[in-house]
């Protein structure tokens, strides 16, 4: 069976870039392999549904060009196809002083990427955007939004195969080969899976937590590794729900890639509190009792993963105490909602995020794409990629469709 491309994954920047590229090529043959029965399983299913404003990334970052181009191509995808969404607004919010020269630098990062409407908040105005919320400077973002990112991805599957696309789910791809048999200008490559083996002249691996095992089947000699965090979450009881009005964050440590533990007002109505970032002991593992022995020590024995935990144990350590301790988790969301007691917390699902790690203990902190002939490989796409997708998958399009 040959197709022009193959894409492996089904999270939203998978399905985002076969969309992408058959909105630019309509002839295309094209196919996307899901190991699981259904789409978006795995991060994108399981994140707390933000749209990003691009504040935070550095200008000029491919995080920060593609979250604030992905951002107007979202919601004007959203807008067409009537899917909800709600641009609400958040609050960064400085519950020290100390941490006044940071959030300076995220609201001058905010103008550099092109952000209008932000508004300084001083520490007697607070309670005008978040009335239970306590700090002593914040910063009003009007570009948040929330949205069920699952819905996009159903819209987009469904748009893929009105526009002639193929999706395969519960098909796992266990083998790339690529060689250099031509046929005009394609190089052909093998897809090996689970059901079936197919004849590509370019495979796009999008494939998430699991992009750096794809990315080693064609180039083995790549020096990223994914580490799973997971990420947990609390709901507030509905009771107190009015102690939230939209989006609340921290001023985050700026040498770790995480936002820090904060409530998210949700396109359902329910509140979350968190996440804090734990070692997920399994890729998928979204349960502290998940675990996978190899993957495990894969991680472990990782000369990158030591470097980090050397570089961030006092961090580590703190994730750590919050992941088995709700009265610690309960003194950080108290920091900014001094309210929040422990009883109004019911625990929710967690996420897992696929953060791409160096040898030199490096957490990427950038969208990552590594190619060679045959084959484009996204190997980083944490936060905002769900944000950046359409736009993460227009510039992969573009690569593709000059290559064939």
């Amino acid at each position: 069976m040959k197709y022009d491309i193959i894409i492996v994954g089904g999270g939203i920047v998978g399905l985002a870039t076969a969309y992408q590229l058959l909105l630019a090529r309509p002839s295309l043959k094209l196919l996307l392999i899901e190991k699981e029965n259904a789409i978006a399983k795995h991060q994108t299913g399981n994140n707390s549904g933000v749209i990003h404003s691009g504040i935070y990334y550095k200008p000029k970052s491919l995080k920060a060009t593609n979250c604030i181009r992905g951002y107007g191509m979202l919601l004007d995808f959203c807008e067409k196809e009537n899917i909800a969404f709600d641009k609400c607004g958040k609050i960064i919010v400085a519950t020290k002083n100390e941490e006044l020269p940071a959030l300076k630098t995220i609201y001058d990062r905010g103008l550099e990427n092109g952000l209008t409407g932000m508004i300084n908040i001083k520490k007697e105005e607070i309670a005008d955007y978040e009335p239970h919320v306590k700090g002593v400077a914040g910063i009003f973002v009007p570009q948040t939004g929330i949205i069920d990112y699952k819905t996009v991805c159903q819209k987009l599957a469904q748009k893929i195969e009105k526009l002639g696309g193929y999706i395969h789910l519960s098909e796992k791809v266990e083998d790339i080969k690529l060689n250099d048999e031509k046929n005009g200008n394609s190089t052909f490559a093998k897809v090996i899976t689970s059901n079936s083996e197919y004849q590509t002249s370019l495979v796009v691996n999008c494939a998430g937590l699991y992009s750096d095992k794809v990315t080693k089947m064609t180039m083995p000699d790549a020096p990223i590794k994914i580490i799973p965090f997971r990420g947990e979450y609390y709901k507030l009881v509905p009771e107190k729900k009015h102690l939230v009005k939209n989006l609340i964050y921290p001023v985050p440590d700026s040498n770790f890639p995480f936002l820090g533990v904060h409530f998210t007002r949700m396109i359902n109505g329910e509140v979350e509190a968190g996440p804090n970032a734990v070692l997920a002991y399994k890729r998928e593992g979204y349960k502290k009792t998940d675990i996978s022995i190899p993957e495990l020590l894969e991680t472990l024995t990782f000369r990158g993963f030591q470097k980090v935990a050397l570089k961030y144990w006092k961090t580590g350590f703190g994730e750590i105490h919050r992941s088995y301790s709700k009265d610690a988790f309960t003194k950080a969301l108290q920091e900014l909602i001094p309210e929040v007691q422990k009883q109004d917390l019911i625990t929710a699902n967690a996420g897992v995020r696929a953060q791409a790690c160096d040898k030199d203990g490096g957490l990427l902190d950038d969208f990552k794409i590594l190619e060679k002939q045959g084959v484009i490989n996204v190997v980083n796409a944490p936060s905002p990629a769900a944000t950046s997708s359409l736009s993460i998958g227009k510039t992969i399009s573009e690569m593709a469709l000059s290559r064939i």
